[in-house]
């Protein structure tokens, strides 16, 4: 089933939202809040569902369409995230973020022209906003273009010292296969809200890619003691588990070839 047909109108089976199981949680803000909250915790489905549950509230809260097609790039759902997103923008055609978030599910689809005439836009709309440079970043990165790091450094700049702005940063570069520079601001992260799970667990995520094994179950371990119910924590540990094995069999190997 497309994931339509849960955006326009709900699925009552698979929402177990706070507000699905208390008859006190209602309203648009309420469940604006609770999106906002659920995608800061990663739960990128849930928030996807929760910004649809606002639409039922206000068909014009442009917030909420435009995070519905955020989460879908999140969710690595690009080709939905640009039909989305051209149905949000015949309802606010000139909203700077929703025009943002085109351009970077244009540019993850591989129509590169496309998304920067989008990221152009936005930035004559409104170039305020610490989410336009982050697209404007990530579009950047799929250009191939060095450009992109004065976008990510605009954003921080934007917002001083906010997490969210760092790891959704280090998100960008994870997802172009940039580690390093991904390590580099989820730390960022970290030092700004250590005490928030899922940061740890994306930490560990950017240490693993680059090999650092040690670092990375020690993050990992970190998160689990900031959420034990995070299952998201188990199966990192068992594939970190697992590539050490296949490291350590691929060595072993290797000496016995030159031996």
């Amino acid at each position: 089933m497309s994931r339509f047909v849960n955006l326009e109108f709900g699925d009552e089976h698979e929402d177990q939202s706070p507000g699905h199981l208390n008859p006190a949680f209602h309203g648009e803000a309420r469940f604006l809040q609770e999106a906002q909250s659920a995608f800061e915790n990663g739960s990128f489905e849930s928030a996807l569902r929760l910004y649809s549950k606002v639409l039922e509230f206000n068909p014009q809260n442009a917030t909420a369409w435009t995070g519905q097609v955020r989460m879908l790039i999140e969710l690595g759902e690009h080709r939905e995230a640009r039909l989305w997103a051209d149905k949000a923008l015949e309802k606010f055609p000139r909203e700077p973020e929703l025009l943002a978030a085109k351009a970077v599910a244009l540019g993850r689809s591989g129509d590169l022209p496309g998304a920067l005439a989008f990221s152009d836009a936005a930035i004559e709309e409104r170039g305020d906003t610490p989410y336009i440079w982050l697209a404007r970043g990530d579009v950047l990165l799929t250009r191939k273009e060095s450009r992109a790091d004065y976008c990510f450094d605009k954003a921080l700049l934007l917002a001083p010292k906010d997490w969210l702005v760092a790891w959704l940063a280090a998100r960008i570069r994870y997802f172009h296969e940039q580690f390093a520079l991904a390590l580099r601001l989820m730390q960022l992260a970290v030092e700004w809200n250590a005490g928030h799970f899922w940061l740890w667990l994306e930490l560990g995520r950017c240490q693993g890619a680059l090999g650092l094994t040690g670092p990375a179950r020690s993050s990992y371990a970190q998160a689990q003691q900031l959420n034990p119910r995070c299952a998201e924590v188990g199966l990192e540990l068992t594939r970190l588990s697992q590539t050490g094995i296949w490291s350590r069999l691929r060595g072993w190997g290797r000496q016995l070839f030159h031996s």
